[in-house]
């Protein structure tokens, strides 16, 4: 019997999210705001649905993937009736951890599941179904959704019943990945005043003591200043580093670079760049620098 999916969001990250699930075999029903943009995945046999409420069929499986907290919240007020008792919601957006103990003390009241499943990997990666998965919840609830999950990453890692886990996690990650990338900026800012090639400099650090996928990937964005279309925008980036920030102050740890890298952002949305790709930051470093 085919498992009938509804996926809510189908931004850079969910349309080939969605798609991925198609191909698994999956029967899934969307849900968009833009409609335009769900209708774009008819011909591949997605059911688009006019709410949220009209994509979700009872005890099933719904996922989410939305743009922040605000969001989420406001889509969430219709799952838990519409999935009632049996039902799995699987939140993968980057939200705080106490979105996620909300939302699961929600579900509870009507018998359904949650579990905070947030994502590592750009767009590009997300097609090739090579996102990194991290879960936190009900054992049993993550277990049933592990297939679905599956279809979609190339990896699952659990941290716990404790459901803002994940999404603690997640932000961990995301901060270490715009530390990496004001650190690349400013290094390019100095090889390039010294007169070394921009894509030399960080072809040779993402072979050798760098070889990693951040600094690989983030250092060919940024050394040739490839920030449009964006894959991950800045605005977005300023909403991660916030939460990372309100986290940190909850939970009385100081973190000076998150300080740092808030300030880069802060000042590339003042100049207009919030709809360019987060790797943006390293313009303010280049015009430190003079180089611009």
């Amino acid at each position: 019997m085919t498992i009938p999916v509804s996926f809510i969001g189908l931004g850079n990250m969910g349309l080939p999210m969605a798609r991925n699930l198609l191909k698994a075999g999956f029967a899934v029903t969307v849900f968009n705001r833009t409609k335009e943009r769900a209708e774009t995945l008819v011909t591949e046999g997605v059911v688009v649905a006019d709410s949220v409420k009209a994509a979700i069929q009872p005890g099933s499986i719904v996922i989410t993937m939305l743009a922040n907290d605000a969001a989420l919240m406001d889509i969430a007020r219709d799952i838990p009736a519409a999935l009632g008792k049996g039902g799995l919601h699987i939140s993968m957006s980057t939200v705080s951890p106490e979105t996620s103990r909300t939302l699961l003390a929600t579900h509870a009241a009507v018998g359904s599941d949650f579990i905070a499943a947030p994502v590592f990997g750009r767009p590009e990666a997300a097609a090739a179904q090579k996102l990194w998965i991290c879960t936190s919840g009900d054992a049993a609830a993550i277990v049933r959704a592990r297939p679905v999950l599956a279809a979609m990453s190339q990896g699952i890692f659990e941290f716990g019943a404790e459901v803002g886990a994940a999404n603690v996690l997640k932000l961990t990650g995301n901060f270490m990945i715009i530390a990496a990338i004001e650190a690349m900026a400013e290094a390019l800012a100095l090889g390039e005043k010294n007169g070394l090639n921009r894509s030399d400099l960080m072809s040779f650090f993402g072979q050798t003591i760098f070889a990693c996928p951040i600094y690989q990937n983030y250092g060919r964005i940024l050394a040739e200043r490839a920030y449009e279309p964006a894959g991950f925008k800045l605005e977005l980036g300023m909403k991660d580093v916030r939460l990372v920030r309100d986290t940190a102050e909850e939970a009385k740890v100081p973190m000076p670079v998150a300080d740092l890298v808030h300030a880069r952002l802060l000042s590339a949305l003042a100049k207009g760049r919030g709809n360019l790709d987060w790797t943006a930051i390293e313009l303010a470093s280049a015009e430190d620098a003079g180089l611009r």
